[in-house]
């Protein structure tokens, strides 16, 4: 099926101003599990450490044009794609270049959508039916473009003590970007991550998260893993890099969440 008839893109950000929650592990594996169900998917790094780049095996000498020139208009998206490994997921790779770019877009007009106006062509092209953004973990200018830019808000959360704390914060923000910056803005669902079994915590901040927030909360649960950890050093996702264990399974999973939840929201029989 050609994308640009039948498919709409959506755009999805993957955010949390908490570092070490899953963030980057989540956009690189749900990333792979979305291109291996058949959708063609493009990874957008938008965190200056650039992790998501080297965790789906870019060396920098790859990254000829990165987001920098994107968000400086000196090159469009598709001129920073690079192909990953994975068939059927791209990647505009991240530099540290990135940490500066907030006081080089200080003065120009637009500067909360520089990323929303390069999508734009993304979107008339027709090539992808997904675009993944992940974030830095912080509040700053690139989550801010992400979120302008996006439909809607995947949020990894670390079942950990001060998960809620921290994920109050994050919905804040949704609401002062929905209100100032893109009013359509969703939340396509709420991952709890690193969850461990043995420990009664992770329970209890999972039925803490689910009491709050219900049905936003995703059924899949992403369990930490050791396969999961390991796979990046290697330069790819863990779904190439041990398919069987049990993270690489559960963000297949997750995947199948994401494409039945926007089934339902266009109304598309499973």
């Amino acid at each position: 099926m050609p994308v640009g008839s039948e498919r709409e893109l959506r755009v999805l950000v993957v955010a949390n101003q908490k570092g070490g929650v899953g963030k980057t592990t989540t956009a690189i594996n749900l990333g792979t599990a979305l291109a291996a169900v058949g959708e063609r998917v493009l990874l957008i790094d938008s965190d200056p450490q650039g992790n998501a780049s080297t965790g789906l095996g870019i060396p920098h000498a790859q990254r000829k044009h990165t987001l920098y020139d994107v968000l400086m208009g000196e090159k469009t998206v598709l001129e920073a794609v690079v192909k990953t490994s994975v068939p059927g997921l791209h990647i505009a790779p991240s530099d540290p270049d990135l940490s500066g770019i907030e006081m080089e877009l200080a003065q120009q007009p637009r500067r909360s959508f520089k990323l929303k106006d390069a999508l734009d062509l993304v979107r008339q092209a027709g090539s992808y039916s997904y675009v993944l953004i992940d974030c830095p973990p912080s509040l700053n200018l690139l989550t801010v473009n992400a979120m302008a830019a996006a439909d809607a808000v995947l949020v990894p959360l670390q079942c950990e003590f001060f998960a809620l704390e921290g994920l109050s914060q994050l919905m804040r923000t949704i609401e002062m970007v929905r209100a100032s910056l893109n009013p359509k803005l969703e939340i396509q669902g709420i991952v709890l991550t690193m969850f461990d079994r043995r420990n009664g915590l992770s329970a209890q901040v999972g039925d803490d998260v689910r009491s709050h927030f219900g049905e936003t909360v995703y059924q899949t649960v992403i369990p930490r893993n050791v396969r999961v950890s390991e796979a990046p050093s290697f330069g790819k996702p863990a779904l190439v890099y041990d398919l069987k264990c049990a993270g690489s399974q559960a963000y297949l999973r997750l995947a199948r969440e994401v494409v039945l939840r926007e089934r339902a929201r266009r109304k598309v029989p499973a």
